[in-house]
């Protein structure tokens, strides 16, 4: 059975690249649902498992060369904007959240279960990076200092790069703290438009108000607030601020909490879940 794939229409139309953006469906593990390509060496599974769906997963990408696969060169993700340049598999596990190759037959990829995963080709340069952006990561502007790290290393022009954003956790689910907003406010002059906050929502509240009564004007204990981040549009807006043309920069338009039948998320799963792969390599 091979892996589910999904792939971007723009990266699809450069000839000598290969991509694609897992799913959990088409793989051996049982630890997570039956038949799940779970590509992380989690706790919950086996590592032979975890072998044979990465195998899956590169032989449905169509890395394999005289029977042989290609090698998948990973990260110990850190939430940090470190960035390796490789050009062949490396003798030790790398710590970071980028990896940059213009080498062929290499696949790099990088692991998520709702933080984004931004794939960039160079359709001049046959250059390739592949970028971890949790809030942490992109609060480090991890794929702005990528498309840095492509300039330096194969004289990338931003105008030539094509990005892709995977699927992660959407501004419809992304919850997060009050500190997390004014960090990113510190940071971006745009950060406002990456935020949207509602009042908490609760059922109880309003059917029995009278239990919420306080001695406090006006009446009644005020419902928290809930506050959103669209790590998708902070992405878009660091690649954009790197260069990159709009026109060259599209998204997956998934929400991995939304679509726990599609894809592992660490946040509506409660940290019981698998890891999806984004990877991309020069033929």
């Amino acid at each position: 059975m091979p892996a589910n794939l999904l792939r971007s229409d723009a990266l699809s139309q450069i000839p000598w690249l290969i991509h694609g953006f897992s799913t959990r469906a088409g793989g051996v593990s049982d630890a997570y649902g039956g038949h799940a390509l779970n590509l992380g060496y989690t706790k919950h599974d086996t590592h032979g498992a975890v072998d044979e769906n990465r195998a899956r997963l590169l032989r449905s990408l169509g890395a394999v060369g005289n029977g042989d696969l290609w090698p998948l060169v990973r990260l110990k993700q850190i939430h940090s904007d470190v960035i390796h340049r490789v050009d062949h598999l490396p003798e030790h596990f790398l710590a970071g959240d980028g990896l940059v190759t213009a080498a062929p037959r290499l696949v790099i990829a990088i692991q998520t279960a709702d933080c984004l995963p931004v794939l960039l080709a160079d359709s001049k340069r046959k250059a390739i990076g592949a970028f971890h952006a949790g809030w942490r990561g992109t609060l480090a502007r991890i794929v702005e200092k990528g498309v840095g790290a492509m300039r330096v290393h194969f004289g990338s022009q931003p105008e030539d790069l094509c990005a892709a954003i995977g699927p992660g956790i959407a501004a419809c689910c992304y919850t997060v703290g009050e500190e997390v907003r004014e960090r990113f406010q510190s940071q971006f002059a745009y950060a406002a438009d990456l935020f949207r906050e509602v009042t908490e929502s609760d059922a109880v509240h309003e059917k029995y108000p009278l239990l919420f009564m306080t001695a406090r004007a006006p009446g009644h204990s005020d419902l928290g607030r809930i506050i959103y981040l669209d790590l998708r549009e902070a992405n878009r807006r660091q690649l954009l601020a790197a260069g990159v043309r709009a026109k060259n920069i599209s998204a997956l338009d998934f929400c991995t909490a939304c679509r726990t039948d599609l894809f592992f998320s660490h946040r509506a799963e409660k940290g019981l879940t698998g890891r999806q792969m984004a990877v991309v390599a020069v033929s």
